[in-house]
């Protein structure tokens, strides 16, 4: 979605579950307007309250979608029993099969994905891209654009997406926690925007990052606070580069016991504003 719309929207790793929200990104042109939805993933065992809500992000989309796209790369574990399938069989839109990664990985290895997806859905068109290089970037969006219906232009045209910076921001910080730390620590992480006051030249903002468990905590600030001053730096050049200004960021580290499952704390969170 990011090369798509040329713009970092979606924070992006290589560990599953790293999209919760679903975000709505808006291109617009002269005579078009395509608001890509971005969803998490299905969880197939949802352990968690939170793990629900992603999986409801996920099919709401499949309610009201004009094209579905399926994004994929050589790297995936999709197996034939996974519950994807039969929903993307039943959906009357068409479908794309977009495989990525195209400038790392062998043609061989590309098309060994093509076989197995096209065995199991009926796709309409197959796009082999590299998102990083946007090579066939462009022959996507035109085929996208020639499969959606004619209507309304429903947001204004130098909008890009239906969040405020506040939510990007947050984002931006987990986006690093999912790459700084292991194991379990950034899927017991969310991050929350205490405070955001913008100035011309700088914005100050206080995050606080929440986690499920009292040991969590002294993992995430580190010995002598060593690991959340290298997240801080990582994280505010992020959002420097979102933000085109310089940025003071604080972060602060709170414990939330099992927030992943107490429904007042995933309200307070957003995930039932999407």
């Amino acid at each position: 979605m990011n090369a798509l719309v040329d713009e970092k929207l979606s924070i992006i790793t290589s560990k599953p579950q790293t999209t919760r929200h679903r975000i709505l990104s808006i291109l617009s042109g002269e005579d078009f307007q395509i608001v890509f939805s971005d969803t998490p993933g299905l969880v197939d065992d949802p352990n968690y309250g939170l793990h629900r809500m992603m999986n409801a992000f996920s099919l709401s989309s499949f309610d009201d979608a004009d094209v579905m796209i399926l994004v994929t790369d050589a790297y995936d574990s999709f197996q034939a029993e996974d519950p994807l399938i039969p929903l993307l069989r039943k959906l009357e839109v068409p479908k794309l099969l977009v495989v990525n990664k195209l400038d790392l990985v062998p043609q061989e290895k590309i098309q060994q994905v093509v076989n197995k997806w096209t065995e199991w859905v009926p796709f309409d068109a197959i796009h082999q891209i590299s998102a990083l290089e946007k090579t066939g970037v462009p022959e996507l969006l035109e085929n996208i654009k020639s499969l959606l219906p004619e209507g309304p232009v429903y947001y204004p045209k130098d909008q890009l997406s239906d969040r405020h910076d506040r939510f990007f921001v947050a984002e931006m910080i987990r986006g690093q926690i999912l790459q700084l730390y292991s194991k379990e620590i950034p899927y017991a992480c969310e991050v929350q925007i205490d405070a955001y006051e913008e100035g011309q030249d700088l914005d100050r903002i206080r995050a606080i990052i929440y986690v499920a468990r009292r040991t969590q905590k002294a993992i995430v600030i580190g010995k002598d606070g060593t690991a959340i001053k290298k997240l801080g730096i990582a994280a505010r050049q992020d959002i420097e580069a979102f933000l085109g200004k310089q940025v003071y960021l604080e972060l602060y580290v709170k414990v939330r016991e099992d927030w992943r499952d107490d429904e007042k704390s995933l309200r307070g969170f957003g995930y039932d504003n999407n």
